[in-house]
């Protein structure tokens, strides 16, 4: 028994021209932790309605591992969240999570990530969200993806508007004990059709689909 028989995501690669998405390992966990510890943003704001940002380097780098092994020993097919280390050139530059709920009746997910701050403004946010919009919609079958960002999210904001998404709302969040507009975002299949320009190639699908509650 290997470990792709018990863990078959182990196995799941995302590849786009510049990047490569997958399921981090005890090396790329330690890289992520690193860059979170490194910062992810502006220290002046705050992007994230979960500020987990706010806190020590060390602080920061724990809690990168402690969320990824949590998300491992709770991941259920009907409630899942992926979160994939994304390498350019063998480098560790971000995470791009992708999840869901009940996705085998609703077809949605939700997308989140963070890049490291020296890997900023170079595109790699729109890459690889398009890899994961792929994994969704052409792997699994989605219907709807959601992304959210607060209005002076300008980056995250611009990859939703380069890959086709549309107004879904807005939510108030509290926010360093202060209001912030939460934007929400829809992108429906058809529109994901005709947006799409980041080509995206898949490896070991087959064998995760049962733990997406597919197959």
């Amino acid at each position: 028994m290997t470990l792709l028989t018990q863990w078959p995501l182990a196995g799941l690669r995302l590849t786009t021209p510049r990047l490569e998405l997958r399921l981090p390992n005890p090396e790329d966990l330690a890289d992520l932790a690193a860059l979170a510890a490194d910062g992810v943003h502006d220290p002046a704001v705050q992007p994230f309605t979960v500020a987990w940002t706010d806190v020590t380097p060390d602080e920061r780098a724990q809690s990168v591992l402690q969320y990824h092994w949590r998300c491992w020993g709770a991941w259920r097919k009907e409630d899942w969240e992926l979160n994939l280390a994304v390498l350019r050139d063998g480098v560790v530059v971000g995470t791009q999570g992708i999840t869901a709920r009940d996705f085998s009746v609703l077809r949605e997910v939700c997308t989140g990530s963070w890049l490291g701050r020296t890997h900023h403004h170079q595109g790699l946010g729109t890459e690889m969200r398009a890899a994961v919009l792929h994994l969704a919609f052409a792997g699994l079958g989605a219907q709807h993806a959601i992304s959210a960002a607060y209005t002076h999210n300008a980056a995250s904001l611009g990859v939703s508007r380069k890959l086709g998404y549309q107004e879904d709302g807005i939510e108030r969040h509290s926010v360093r004990a202060r209001p912030g507009v939460l934007r929400r975002l829809r992108l429906t299949a058809e529109r994901w059709q005709q947006h799409r320009a980041v080509p995206v190639g898949i490896e070991g699908l087959p064998g995760c689909l049962p733990w997406f509650g597919l197959g």
